[in-house]
């Protein structure tokens, strides 16, 4: 309806002069946001008033803020966190700076914005603070930095601590109202000694910093498939029951019945159900009742008859003291399917090097056929990884600088086994079988034709330890070599065993 203030003036005069009374209950809606579709499509929540007024008095408390405060706004508006920035403010009488998407997106631009707002309280994404680090960025001692959205790397804990005043890690979904669990990391470089002693007797490898304990009335429930708790260090999904609970999915009622399901451990009524939210979210319990995120369960793949956890791969490979970040997918085209690995390292590390870093402490399906090195990953509006946005990797190529074409009769019958199997026309006898595309169940097709080609019972790990045609053909020629002594040091103990029986029946006849 338009209100054309000039022509009904007269009665708009008419109308009372007080506030209207309150018309909103705690269960009438706050807002309804957009998931970014980045596990799915993107799906409206439901977000109820009581739900945003516990999350935010929760955070009033802990991580904490005042009146004197001045929390800069860096989030886009299309991202649920950005509720926390706009109404936590507000609801303390702190002070609100809203910087521009072209400020926020700037290292340079957004350091000078912290500096000249004086900014007491910051929140963003693990992306957007590397983005300062990167930019230069000498810290500031009077900022509260508040990281979310991502799984916090111990190395970025360690460097915003120095930077910075006190530094948070925060952990929710959209479902629960912005952020469901804090933690501190008052002392990270203690707490990666403490989770590393813990290591030993739980074996808690790590590189992230835990997502901490719950907000204010929010329950935690780490469960297995039958919803059954799971003990210390077993990773299990994440549910979350509690205040921070949205009222479901607009307009997807089976959807939200999937997502939101009774609460087993609560007596519940008809009336009065009590849910818990189904998160999706891969986590263990630490020790110390800490929860940390190993990943999402929707980057489970299926790969040749293997289930594979992508975030165990990546929390493995960010263990390389070169990886800064890594990030696995599931690549198909046609009948091919493969594992890819993206990574941001601090310096170049062959793929030869990371295959065998990654051979102690995975399974051989759970290793990458193919590295790719990035920059930098691309990111959704929200600044988190993108992994649609991935590039396709190139088809794997032998290196023509470093040919050396078979000469051998026995390296071109192994260099065609290959050219068939990889479906690669030019194969030197240096080139790795796995930089060339190959994985575990191609290299089951090579082993069987080898040991068919050369009627020889070649144990199948033997083929992953050489991986290079000249290793291979060197291999051969050792059990050759072996072989042959073997054959020899038998034929000489059957001679001097006949020697002693000769030497023997000469002492009888004597």
């Amino acid at each position: 309806e338009v209100i054309n203030v000039d022509t009904n003036w007269e009665l708009i005069e008419k109308q009372p002069l007080e506030n209207l009374p309150p018309q909103a209950n705690p269960e009438n809606l706050a807002y309804i946001i957009y998931t970014s579709g980045s596990t799915g499509k993107p799906k409206g929540v439901q977000i109820m008033h009581k739900s945003l007024v516990n999350c935010l008095e929760s955070m009033q408390q802990k991580p904490g803020i005042t009146s004197n405060d001045t929390l800069l706004s860096v989030t886009t508006l299309s991202f649920d966190i950005a509720a926390l920035e706009l109404y936590l403010p507000l609801i303390t009488s702190a002070s609100l700076v809203i910087v521009s998407r072209e400020i926020a997106s700037d290292g340079i631009e957004l350091i000078r914005s912290i500096e000249e707002n004086q900014a007491t309280i910051m929140q963003a994404t693990p992306a957007t603070w590397r983005l300062l680090l990167t930019a230069g960025w000498k810290g500031n001692q009077q900022l509260k930095v508040l990281c979310g959205g991502e799984a916090l790397d111990i190395n970025i804990a360690e460097e915003l601590l120095k930077l910075s005043k006190e530094v948070w890690n925060l952990y929710g979904p959209t479902e629960a109202t912005i952020w469901s669990a804090v933690a501190e990391c008052r002392d990270v470089k203690f707490n990666v000694s403490r989770i590393h002693e813990e290591d030993v007797i739980f074996n808690l490898p790590t590189k992230t910093v835990p997502i901490g304990k719950p907000i204010n009335n929010t329950q935690f429930y780490v469960l297995d498939d039958n919803l059954q708790p799971v003990p210390i260090a077993v990773p299990g999904e994440l549910y979350i029951g509690g205040g921070g609970l949205a009222k479901g999915y607009l307009n997807k009622p089976e959807l939200t019945e999937e997502r939101f399901i009774l609460n087993p451990f609560s007596s519940s009524t008809p009336s009065s159900p009590s849910k818990i939210y189904k998160t999706g979210d891969l986590v263990r319990y630490l020790p110390s009742g800490d929860l940390e995120y190993l990943g999402r369960i929707d980057y489970q793949v299926k790969l040749r008859g293997f289930r594979i956890e992508l975030g165990e791969i990546e929390s493995t490979l960010i263990q390389h003291p070169q990886v800064k970040q890594a990030v696995v997918r599931l690549y198909k085209n046609n009948d091919d399917e493969k594992l890819i690995a993206y990574l941001i390292s601090s310096s170049e590390i062959s793929q030869t090097d990371l295959r065998q870093f990654l051979q102690d402490k995975l399974p051989g399906y759970m290793i990458p056929s193919s590295y790719m090195m990035l920059e930098e990953f691309p990111l959704t509006p929200n600044r988190k990884i993108d992994r649609k946005a991935l590039p396709i990797p190139e088809a794997n190529r032998p290196n023509l600088d470093n040919y050396v074409k078979p000469s051998s009769e026995i390296e071109r019958e192994i260099a065609q086994i290959w050219q068939q199997v990889l479906q690669v026309e030019k194969i030197g006898i240096h080139d790795n079988f796995f930089d060339l595309g190959g994985h575990s169940l191609s290299m089951v097709k090579v082993h069987s034709q080898l040991r068919e080609k050369f009627s020889s019972n070649i144990p199948l790990v033997e083929m992953f330890r050489h991986p290079t045609i000249s290793a291979l053909v060197k291999y051969f020629s050792n059990i050759d070599d072996e072989s042959s002594r073997k054959n020899n040091s038998r034929d000489e103990q059957v001679s001097a065993g006949k020697e002693r029986l000769k030497q023997r029946l000469n002492r009888r006849k004597n």
